[in-house]
């Protein structure tokens, strides 16, 4: 099979073929700091989602600038990141699979590892697992703060959380992710999604105690709304991944009062293969960018981007005009996440977009990790 030409360290951007995934080290690494100022002067705990950058190379970088670990969300991410020399991951979801339970369990005896729960069955067979392999986690119970996803009412997280410290387990805390309040437009949406979240989270841990035990951690929060979590006095943990890289649909959020600033770090490169009268075509459809939060936006050129399907992006004019046949055209994309998951490398450019160096060739070590 014919393997697609590798961009090498050295190479100039304008070398690099299209479609490709590139990462503006310079925007990421502002990104980055600020980010970990922010947890430092909260004196809160970051713990990014790398559900986001799939990425042990990444991780690394993150927990080097004061990260206490990453999230995942899948078991097979936390293999992958954890084979790459990440040594303190927390799986924030579900997993009630015997098999699979198996798996952590055997994780749990090379890294430090945590685990989220929200059934009494899943309690019961992560502790069979575990005794089984000899191994040992942490358990954060998870509570429903208005995602209407995974997580128990708050008022059941004191039978949970006794079910884990019967079983001898550890139990770590309160997971309380609120999903569906990261795109809300305005801050005032977003405040008051976590005010109702942080009621919830305080009668989770109300219920706790009323159990006879402590709850030493609340962990949650994402990119739209951290500075609501950390504000609320009850939240320790701070799990935003997508501040990052910035995709498009997070910097179309109004910004919160007293968060930091975050740029856009992650590009698909696309290169201008067609040009017609009133429009042009780029070699990027959406197996090169995820569309399901929207379609990407042109970087510092104004113009509409129109799905052209698998292969092909639909350039019409903005406020510029039509770039020439065979420009490069960056694209911001609308969800980083999906994005990430299509592509094998990043090609990781410092020196700006324009004139910049590739500085590094970085695989997307969890990509395809679904299970």
């Amino acid at each position: 099979m014919q393997m697609q030409p590798q961009p090498r360290v050295g190479d100039p951007v304008a070398a690099v073929p299209s479609p490709a995934l590139v990462i503006d080290l310079d925007a990421m690494e502002r990104n980055l700091a600020r980010m970990a100022a922010f947890a430092r002067d909260h004196r809160l705990r970051l713990r990014p989602h790398a559900k986001m950058h799939k990425s042990a190379h990444i991780a690394a970088l993150q927990v080097a600038a004061g990260a206490v670990g990453v999230c995942v969300q899948k078991l097979s991410e936390a293999e992958a990141l954890a084979a790459g020399g990440v040594a303190d991951i927390y799986i924030s979801n579900e997993i009630v699979d015997v098999a699979k339970l198996a798996r952590v369990a055997a994780l749990a005896g090379r890294i430090r590892l945590a685990i989220a729960v929200d059934s009494p069955l899943g309690i019961d067979r992560l502790a069979l697992a575990l005794k089984a392999a000899g191994t040992s986690l942490e358990v954060f119970v998870e509570i429903d703060v208005g995602q209407g996803r995974c997580g128990v009412a708050a008022t059941a997280a004191g039978a949970l959380a006794h079910q884990v410290v019967s079983h001898g387990l550890r139990f770590a805390g309160l997971q309380a992710y609120h999903g569906k309040a990261q795109h809300l437009r305005s801050a005032d949406e977003r405040a008051a999604a976590i005010r109702h979240a942080v009621a919830l989270v305080r009668a989770a841990q109300a219920s706790i105690t009323g159990a006879g035990i402590a709850c030493p951690l609340v962990t949650g929060a994402g990119t739209g709304s951290f500075a609501f979590e950390a504000a609320s006095g009850v939240y320790g943990e701070l799990q935003a991944g997508s501040y990052l890289f910035m995709d498009r649909d997070y910097a179309d959020n109004q910004p919160a009062p007293g968060a930091p600033v975050f740029e856009h770090a992650l590009f698909v490169k696309s290169q201008v293969v067609s040009r017609g009268a009133s429009h042009a075509v780029v070699d990027a459809g959406h197996k090169s960018h995820a569309i399901d939060s929207g379609l990407p936006s042109t970087w510092q050129r104004e113009l509409v981007f129109a799905n052209g399907g698998d292969e092909h992006g639909i350039l019409h004019p903005g406020r510029d005009a039509l770039p020439a046949l065979g420009d490069t055209v960056w694209l911001v994309p609308g969800h980083c996440d999906p994005t990430v998951n299509l592509h094998d490398r990043y090609v990781a450019v410092r020196g700006g977009l324009a004139d910049g160096v590739v500085e590094g060739v970085w695989p997307v070590d969890a990509r395809g990790c679904l299970v």
